[in-house]
C-alpha cells in the first residue's frame, strides 16, 4: 500500500534506505499488510510507523499496479492537522515535491506511474 500525501500543491516524497537494491530512490510512502488488516488500516498504520503522522485516505488511484512479485495499491492522503512527517523508518529524507517538479527526484520504477495517475486526479478535483 502506498499514499500520495498531497498538501499546497506538493507530494510528499521518501527516500529509501533499504533494501539495497532500492536504497536512495524516492517513493511514495507506504507499506505491507500485515494479516488479518484491511488495506486502508494497514496504510494508516505504516504511516504512523514510519513517518509519525496520521491521515485521512480519499480516493483510491488506479487498480492494482504491479510491482514486481507484490501489486501495489494507491491512496490520496491527507494529514491529519498538525501532523508533520519525519522520516522514522524506511526513509533517510522526506521532500515535498512540487507538482510541476515531479521529476526532480529519482522516483523508484513502481513509484512513477502511480503518483503521475494521482496527480491527474488532485489537477481534476480528487480528493486531496
Amino acid at each position: 500500500m502506498a499514499s500520495v500525501i498531497f498538501r499546497a500543491g506538493r507530494v510528499l516524497a521518501g527516500r529509501r534506505t533499504e533494501p539495497p537494491a532500492l536504497a536512495g530512490g524516492w517513493e511514495l510512502p507506504g507499506g505491507k499488510v500485515e494479516p488479518g488488516e484491511s488495506d486502508e488500516d494497514a496504510l494508516r498504520r505504516e504511516l504512523r510507523e514510519e513517518l509519525g503522522v496520521r491521515v485521512v485516505l480519499g480516493e483510491r488511484v488506479g487498480g492494482d499496479w504491479p510491482l514486481g512479485r507484490y501489486l501495489l495499491r494507491v491512496w490520496i492522503a491527507t494529514l491529519v492537522d498538525g501532523d508533520e512527517p519525519a522520516p522514522l523508518e524506511q526513509h533517510d529524507a522526506l521532500e515535498w515535491v512540487p507538482l510541476d517538479r515531479l521529476d526532480s527526484v529519482a522516483w523508484l520504477t513502481g513509484d512513477r506511474e502511480p503518483v503521475d495517475a494521482a496527480v491527474a486526479m488532485i489537477r481534476a478535483g480528487g480528493t486531496a
